[in-house]
């Protein structure tokens, strides 16, 4: 009963602070802005332009599924790319209400519909952001290199050190692991084994449950594979950005493909800190900043570019997560979803077998 009400009180925490998060940040994209002037611009906008990265955006989903198919190889043989795929964008509908939600509800609904390890499967999430955080970390090093005076001018004056060399920290501990699994197996027969064997036991299952999720890692030949694909699913992603300049006129600024991936890269770190529902206000507090700061662009024109690219993204995630969410029968459930649940209910699944 107490660690339930912890956990209540937990949740509860979290999700003001992300409430605060997603009112400041909302805010702060709008002030200052002509909301009449503001829709002038959303509402004259080359509606072809905002129309055909619509499947460029389907297709960049499609590859993180195809992707994820590699990662799965090791735990599950033949999968079919339409279960990945459809299990991709109920992630995405649900980060778009619950962040991070997604990321425990896709490895939930693929281990129950394929009756394998939920902490395996949970594993391949783990990889896929280590893949993505790799890529994030190398555009931003392109963009820094190319865009540093100005990226410089706009970054605060002190950066909290701290938890950049606590990100490095568990990052480390996640490849130590990954690669050399007697690290973890020694810590845990040494913290864990003489307070309690059950514990032990448990927490060694779940380990050798959640290293099934990496053992692609233990074949190079897949990392070209793998590399390419992350970096093809980015260029989808900036792709989008890079069209959608035409719809508002931004060639007329002297913006190209370069300038998308500073505005991905932006975004996607504020994310990373700062995660609110669907990314509301976050991305157009950031989109915002950089298009006024580094081009000399209107406020009010800067805003309507990141509503209208977020919101097209936005409804590609939701549509296609919500049909496939209804049409598997998952219904209100998905979003009720506890760590608890997840790892109990296919694990279980498994024991039936």
């Amino acid at each position: 009963m107490k660690e339930k009400k912890n956990i209540k009180v937990r949740d509860i925490i979290k999700n003001a602070i992300i409430g605060v998060v997603l009112i400041l940040s909302i805010y702060y994209s709008l002030k200052g802005i002509d909301l009449v002037q503001l829709w002038n611009y959303i509402k004259t906008a080359n509606i072809w332009f905002i129309i055909i990265p619509v499947p460029i955006m389907v297709l960049s989903h499609w590859f993180r599924a195809t992707r994820w198919k590699v990662i799965l190889e090791p735990i599950k043989k033949d999968v079919k790319l339409r279960n990945l795929f459809a299990t991709v964008m109920i992630g995405y509908a649900v980060n778009n209400i619950i962040p991070r939600g997604g990321e425990i509800v896709r490895p939930w609904v693929y281990a129950r519909e394929e009756k394998i390890s939920f902490s395996g499967t949970l594993a391949t999430i783990v990889l896929e952001r280590l893949l993505d955080l790799f890529m994030l970390v190398l555009l931003f090093g392109i963009v820094f290199i190319y865009f540093s005076d100005k990226i410089i001018a706009v970054m605060p004056t002190s950066i909290n050190y701290k938890n950049i060399a606590l990100i490095i920290l568990l990052v480390a501990a996640v490849i130590i692991i990954c690669f050399y699994p007697p690290f973890f197996e020694f810590l845990i027969r040494t913290l864990i084994k003489p307070i309690s064997e059950k514990l032990y036991h448990r927490a060694l299952d779940i380990f050798n449950k959640f290293g099934q999720g990496f053992a692609i890692i233990k074949n190079p030949k897949k990392y070209l594979n793998l590399l390419f694909q992350s970096a093809l699913i980015w260029f989808l992603y900036a792709l989008p950005l890079y069209i959608m300049f035409y719809a508002f006129s931004f060639a007329t600024h002297g913006l190209d493909f370069l300038d998308s991936v500073l505005l991905l890269v932006s975004s996607g770190i504020a994310f990373t800190i700062a995660p609110t529902p669907g990314s509301f206000g976050v991305f157009h507090i950031v989109v915002k900043l950089i298009l006024v700061s580094f081009y000399g662009i209107q406020p009010e024109q800067a805003l309507a570019f990141a509503t209208v690219n977020h919101g097209v993204g936005y409804l590609v995630q939701v549509l296609l997560g919500g049909y496939y969410i209804i049409k598997d029968g998952l219904g209100k459930n998905i979003f009720s979803i506890s760590l608890k649940k997840v790892q109990e209910e296919p694990e279980a699944q498994n024991s039936n077998q």
